[in-house]
């Protein structure tokens, strides 16, 4: 079965040509080159929404640290760039996770591992992230957890 997420990025795509949105365009296509990009590194072909989301995950990781960056260098032009990019990347990842609702997996994920130290942190942390990839932001749930822990 093919990768939703790639079906609907190749079909935005294809909209996005026809309307000469080019800014847009040129976010989906690096989507899409990524997830080339991976196919071709790992001789495959991505048919699951579960080899995407990593990709999509890290993609949108990059462009939140960027922005950061660039806000802290006062480079105001790049910053609203990188956050256009950050919207265009987040309609192709699923629904995002409430704090609440996070806040509740987090401590769900500390009960059932039996963490109760930070030397545990990677038990947790290898629960929820499958449950999480591309729905929250990872960085945040690890402060979630060190918190809870300690």
């Amino acid at each position: 079965m093919p990768s939703e997420i790639k079906i609907s990025l190749t079909s935005a795509m294809k909209t996005t040509m026809k309307a000469k949105q080019k800014e847009r365009l040129i976010v989906i296509r690096s989507m899409l080159a990524a997830i080339k990009q991976v196919e071709i590194d790992g001789r495959m072909t991505i048919d699951n929404d579960g080899v995407v989301l990593p990709i999509l995950d890290k993609m949108l990781k990059q462009r939140r640290d960027s922005f950061q960056q660039f806000t802290d260098a006062g480079r105001n032009e790049l910053a609203k760039q990188e956050t256009f990019e950050i919207t265009i990347i987040q309609e192709f990842l699923p629904q995002p996770l409430s704090e609440e609702e996070i806040a509740t997996m987090v401590k769900q994920a500390i009960a059932d591992t039996g963490a109760s130290s930070m030397q545990e942190m990677g038990k947790v942390m290898g629960l929820l992230k499958p449950q999480m990839q591309g729905r929250a932001d990872m960085s945040k749930v690890s402060g979630l957890i060190k918190l809870q822990l300690s």
